[in-house]
């Protein structure tokens, strides 16, 4: 299943590829294998190794598996505070030109002229919004008005640092991405922010941070009656509701089944035994 937005084919299920390491050319292998079209990164080596997510799909490009139309691929711009020494800019230079580097190095680890979303990979202060933010975000625009990328985003924001950067923004936010906790109302107040605003939010760690979910009982129990895992049920919830969900599995069995929702529609009183977290 895909949704356009504004223009541009989003699948309904991301493949993440954080904290895989020397896995991570093999795992994105197997997630298109698997039948995932959509890949998300970031140019942050910390956390991932983007170059190798390039190799993955270069591969599966050039053996004619793929065509490049065919795959939503996202990446992300980190703050110097968020990386190790791999930085894929110059530290000393301005902010926006830091934004540019890292994007034309993204650029060359996918040997494609243009990347569909490029996200703020988290705010630089804690609470709202500063200069750097306000710089990088306009570089960020000039790089969507030069047509090298569709889509932008941001990443680990609060309800507040939403309403700032709608406020700044002067082309429309396509993405918000956040960690996504059940005792949390799973994000409601940034959620709501989001559907204001016709921005899709993107949900990731929506099994590792919710894991005493997936075991409640009552979770198990809507899983049994669907013939599905509470695994399944938790991300098919996150989709009914309005959510783009990732996954970062490595085994492809599982794989395989977060992308087999098909046919499984919760009902509005399962839906809300989720959204309570089980209770």
């Amino acid at each position: 299943m895909t949704m356009n937005v504004r223009g541009v084919r989003v699948p309904s299920f991301l493949y993440g590829t954080a904290w895989k390491e020397a896995r991570t050319e093999g795992l994105v292998h197997d997630a298109l294998d698997a039948g995932f079209r959509g890949i998300d990164t970031a140019n942050q080596r910390k956390h991932y190794d983007e170059a190798s997510v390039g190799r993955a799909v270069q591969a599966k490009l050039r053996e004619g598996f793929l065509r490049r139309e065919d795959l939503f691929l996202q990446t992300k711009f980190t703050f110097r505070d968020g990386q190790d020494d791999r930085l894929p800019y110059d530290p000393a230079a301005a902010i926006g030109d830091q934004v540019r580097q890292s994007f034309a190095s993204s650029l060359e680890h996918f040997d494609v002229p243009t990347l569909d979303s490029l996200i703020l990979h988290g705010p630089s202060q804690r609470d709202g919004l500063g200069a750097e933010d306000h710089e990088a975000w306009r570089a960020m625009e000039g790089i969507l008005h030069d047509g090298r990328v569709k889509l932008l985003g941001a990443s680990n924001v609060t309800a507040q640092q939403v309403t700032e950067l709608v406020a700044l923004s002067t082309v429309p936010i396509a993405f918000i991405q956040n960690r996504c906790y059940a005792d949390r109302q799973w994000d409601r107040a940034v959620r709501a922010l989001c559907d204001e605003h016709g921005i899709i939010y993107q949900g990731f760690s929506l099994l590792t941070a919710n894991k005493h979910v997936l075991a409640k009982p009552s979770v198990i129990a809507i899983a049994e009656r669907h013939g599905k895992t509470p695994s399944q049920v938790v991300f098919r919830f996150a989709q009914q509701v309005g959510m783009l969900p990732l996954t970062g599995t490595s085994d492809p069995v599982h794989m395989q089944q977060d992308l087999d929702l098909g046919g499984l529609e919760l009902d509005a009183e399962e839906l809300s035994t989720i959204d309570r977290g089980g209770r």
